[in-house]
């Protein structure tokens, strides 16, 4: 009987054909094969112009080795392609558009704007995202700096804290700033103190083309360092969404965001949150009462957009323990597990996608013979994930549409 086959779909970094990410894909095929999946890796430049074909990248755990293989299309995709500014990124989106009829365990989730948006429809959730705002000019900065509390600015599609950066207020009766941040390349811009008459030219020098406007949290540690949580939520065996785990992360030295990729340290959570909040009894009601806005936010997110199969969420806890949801990421890094020497949660993190994968295949694509009439028929089932792709693709559209419009 043959194996289920699970497509890892990626884009190369660069035109030779370099891939991000290697050592997670060799451990989630060692995974797959330990469950019965047959796993390989593959991008969109990967198709047979012609036939139906991938010309897959197959990893063996026994001998360590990659080889290329022409293989057919897997019966489910997990997309782990994330947002790039290349060629190669459109041929992503022709792929989808042109495989509508394929599986996919995830759909692509919209820019950072689009989904605050979609969760500040929400009452419950509101309460729960900083003040953001599309940036339209530089009023949008100077009102939000009216609050006397420092102001970040980001790409709606940045990813690993490039193009970010932070205002301060330094001297409110003088009117002076302190302007920090990260380049396109991650890398660390000297800070400048700024009056707010030459922070406007300032910031125009800065391309602030699909940019919002975030009210910052106040997570400094003393010692100048800020700090976040990253929680990591999957979907089960079962089907089911689950928290995996959550884990705290230290910005580097001058650092304006916590990315490991940045320089970052990860911090087992409990052990950051009781530098900040003292009482246990508080810690624990946080902890649960993040891990049950996760959940929620990853069941309201996949009925707005469509089939997902995990989320990480970017989390500030302020002095009294209120909590933000700074940014929702659908392509995550898992190593901050790893890192903290967390190996259970670093391995189920893991392999979840892989159980999840075994789940949609046996209960989607080959469900058991069924004795009554309640056995949904295959063509049916195709057809409804075709249109649900169909409806995501156009609203992916729409969102980017309306966000050009926006920023013009």
């Amino acid at each position: 009987m043959p194996k289920p086959v699970l497509g890892i779909m990626t884009l190369y970094l660069n035109n030779k054909k370099h891939l991000e990410e290697r050592d997670i894909y060799e451990r989630m095929i060692t995974e797959g094969k330990r469950l019965g999946l047959d796993t390989y890796v593959f991008t969109p430049a990967d198709v047979h112009k012609d036939r139906k074909l991938l010309h897959a990248q197959i990893y063996d755990p026994h001998s360590g080795k990659w080889t290329l293989k022409w293989r057919e299309f897997p019966d489910m995709i997990f997309d782990r392609c994330r947002v790039q500014r290349s060629e190669r990124y459109l041929q992503l989106k022709q792929f989808r558009l042109r495989y509508t009829d394929l599986v996919y365990l995830n759909r692509p989730l919209s820019n950072k704007w689009a989904i605050h948006q979609q969760l500040a429809k929400k009452a419950a959730f509101r309460p729960h995202l900083p003040a953001t705002e599309l940036f339209n000019g530089f009023h949008s900065v100077k009102r939000m700096l009216k609050q006397n509390s420092p102001v970040y600015l980001k790409p709606i599609n940045g990813t690993g804290g490039r193009g970010i950066l932070r205002i301060e207020p330094v001297n409110r009766q003088g009117g002076l700033y302190l302007v920090e941040g990260r380049n396109l390349k991650r890398r660390i811009i000297p800070q400048q103190r700024v009056r707010l008459d030459r922070l406007e030219p300032r910031l125009r020098r800065w391309n602030m083309d699909n940019y919002i406007v975030q009210e910052g949290i106040p997570i400094q540690l003393p010692n100048g360092r800020v700090h976040d949580y990253r929680m990591l939520v999957q979907k089960n065996s079962h089907g089911v969404w689950e928290l995996t785990g959550c884990a705290g992360r230290i910005g580097a030295h001058r650092s304006v965001t916590s990315n490991l990729h940045g320089g970052g340290k990860a911090v087992p959570m409990n052990q950051l949150l009781t530098q900040w909040i003292r009482d246990e009894d508080h810690r624990e009601k946080i902890i649960k009462q993040g891990e049950k806005l996760g959940l929620d936010i990853a069941a309201y997110l996949e009925k707005s957009y469509g089939a997902l199969c995990e989320l990480a969420l970017d989390l500030a806890i302020n002095r009294d323990g209120q909590i933000y949801v700074l940014e929702v990421n659908p392509k995550p890094a898992r190593e901050v597990f790893s890192r903290i020497g967390e190996k259970e949660t670093y391995r189920r993190a893991i392999a979840r996608p892989m159980e999840y994968a075994l789940w949609v295949y046996h209960t989607r694509i080959n469900p058991k013979p069924q004795t009554d009439n309640k056995t949904e028929d295959k063509a049916e089932i195709k057809t409804e994930i075709k249109t649900e792709i169909k409806t995501e693709i156009k609203t992916e559209i729409k969102t980017e549409n309306k966000a050009k419009e926006g920023s013009a």
